[in-house]
């Protein structure tokens, strides 16, 4: 999503009723007029409970149709179409609040994926190790990048990994396994073993450690 997709955020819409600032809402999944949905995930809701139209709606809804309901005056984003909203009661979307700040991160996130999955491809070329720990420490990342990931971890054999690997907890303990797996196989690799009593990267052959100076 580009951030020209999330304009929205900055918009401010006002109820014509009372002249309240409308709150982005998400939207429910099914229109309830045509089951076509409404054509955009937020929608901007008058959630002022003293609005004239949300205050006359209730006696209007009872007279026409015989529920108990109101409206709540709505406007589409990016667009100057306008509906009303039956409500059943006056806390309906106010549980929807949308965290602009929330989806804003997300984005960002999501462009910092897609960018790290772009540069796979030359990571080994340019001895790149950046997307690849991008990848793996992205608790949101999709399993299939990760996956993709894992394998340049090996392909790279940098063991200037494995601090940030080491201190970033997995939510995942099958991948942290895999994860593991790796690091033990990069330190193979170079002859290399991780000191039991420090964490410091020391000779596989070593019988004291060089940094905390205890017999191995």
């Amino acid at each position: 999503m580009s951030d020209r997709d999330l304009d929205y955020l900055d918009e401010i819409k006002i109820c014509p009723h009372c002249k309240t600032q409308l709150s982005c809402c998400e939207a429910p999944q099914i229109h309830v007029g045509d089951g076509l949905g409404w054509g955009s995930d937020v929608l901007f809701i008058c959630l002022n409970d003293y609005c004239s139209l949300f205050l006359k709606g209730w006696e209007h809804v009872g007279e026409q149709y015989g529920h108990h309901a109101s409206y709540r005056y709505m406007e589409l984003p990016g667009s100057k179409e306008s509906n009303v909203m039956m409500v059943g009661n006056k806390d309906a979307f106010k549980g929807s609040l949308v965290d602009k700040e929330a989806i804003r991160n997300q984005n960002k996130r999501y462009k910092k994926e897609k960018e790290a999955v772009e540069e796979l491809k030359t990571c080994v070329e340019k001895k790149n190790l950046s997307p690849v720990l991008t990848l793996l420490l992205d608790e949101s990342a999709l399993k299939g990048n990760k996956a993709s990931a894992l394998e340049y971890l090996i392909k790279l054999n940098d063991l200037s990994c494995i601090d940030a690997l080491r201190n970033h907890t997995f939510r995942d303990g099958t991948f942290e396994q895999k994860i593991n797996m790796n690091i033990k196989m990069m330190l193979d690799a170079n002859f290399k073993k991780e000191c039991p009593y420090c964490a410091e990267i020391i000779k596989s052959q070593a019988k004291k450690c060089m940094h905390c100076k205890e017999n191995l």
